[in-house]
């Protein structure tokens, strides 16, 4: 959750001493990566190698705990063969480092790691084809499956009771929806919490349990050309959001982003929805509550965006991103009905099935 002030303002000299100070490199280059709440920068050092100086935001910093088993997971994936950063230790031999600097708002402390630099272009900017999609689907099932053979000795971290990004915590959204202000998508969000606690809630505890990543988003997944004609997953980024949930959830999630991206936004959960299955077919609650899961993830996406643009308006442009879409995508959704929906997924993604 965005806090003002919290997300660190390091200037290129900072950043360049900071690089210099903790990792022993001389940055011949420095350009500044799009971040929701924390700073990330591309760092090419006259050493050689690329990487990404990694600045958590004052709030996060303050979970350390966390921040380690983030950096695990995304070593651990690294190990099991997916396309995840991993953090390089310092010259201490550690890999983050607590730094307190003032950032213009009076001194404060943040988590710094330099992560691995992965080639690519982010999924949003390459065509969504069927086989792209289902892709997308089968990795995010890879990931989580993998995660659940993780052993870490903090990982009770995850559980993050009130975290406002996590799938079992819709309601707390409620205390922001003033900010829509009486227009017509306060109703549509207000629709899709009544339908969350009568449908979704009730049927939780037959959701299988997992750790999520919990933001499989076009901004977070990397391809390359497969040269095929068409893209092969090369990155996962940004573990910031990861917590103890449902595989459902990670799959729903999945869906809402990618619809983001897509010119014709109904046709994505089928081919996502099949390469999911492909590892872990759903349980029949689980098949039940998908649709409000994703109507779900599109509200927290849109409500979080308006809040957060209250306080930072000077990041509108890349806030906003998600949500400027979404607003048509979600009342498309919900005019459409569940049934409606859920017809032309699940049909898809066996039609899908079949030819594979």
């Amino acid at each position: 959750m965005s806090v003002k002030h919290a997300k660190s303002n390091f200037s290129q000299s900072q950043v360049a001493e900071t690089v210099k100070r903790l990792f022993g490199l001389t940055a011949s280059e420095i350009s500044s990566l799009p971040s929701y709440d924390d700073q990330n920068f591309f760092i090419d050092p006259i050493e050689g190698g690329k990487y990404v100086l990694k600045i958590m935001n004052s709030k996060d910093s303050k979970n350390p705990a966390l921040i380690e088993v983030q950096t695990h997971a995304m070593s651990f994936l690294h190990q099991n063969g997916l396309p995840a950063q991993t953090a390089l230790p310092n010259i201490s031999g550690q890999l983050m480092s607590l730094e307190e600097i003032d950032c213009g708002y009076g001194s404060q402390k943040y988590l710094v790691r330099l992560l691995t630099y992965l080639p690519g272009t982010t999924i949003s900017k390459v065509l969504l084809t069927p086989q792209l999609l289902y892709e997308t689907g089968k990795m995010a099932a890879t990931m989580d499956t993998i995660l659940q053979e993780m052993v870490h000795p903090h990982l009770a971290v995850l559980e993050r009771e009130n975290f406002i990004w996590s799938l079992s915590n819709l309601p707390l959204l409620e205390p922001y929806i003033h900010l829509f202000d009486g227009s017509p998508l306060e109703k549509v969000v207000k629709s899709v919490l009544y339908q969350y606690k009568t449908s979704v809630t009730p049927k939780r505890c037959n959701f299988r349990k997992c750790l999520n990543h919990g933001d499989f988003n076009d901004l977070n997944v990397l391809v390359q050309p497969d040269g095929r004609d068409g893209h092969r997953i090369s990155g996962i980024l940004d573990f910031g959001d990861m917590h103890s949930g449902y595989y459902i959830h990670e799959l729903a999630i999945t869906i809402m982003y990618m619809m983001i991206e897509h010119p014709k936004p109904i046709e994505v959960g089928g081919p996502v929805l099949a390469g999911w299955e492909s590892l872990l077919p759903l349980n029949e609650a689980e098949k039940d509550c998908l649709y409000v899961l994703v109507l779900s993830r599109f509200c927290q996406s849109i409500v979080l965006a308006h809040y957060s643009v209250s306080l930072h308006p000077e990041n509108e442009e890349y806030l906003m991103i998600t949500s400027k879409k979404g607003v048509h995508i979600l009342s498309q959704l919900w005019e459409l009905g569940k049934e409606q929906v859920e017809k032309l997924w699940f049909q898809t993604a066996a039609q899908f099935s079949d030819k594979k």
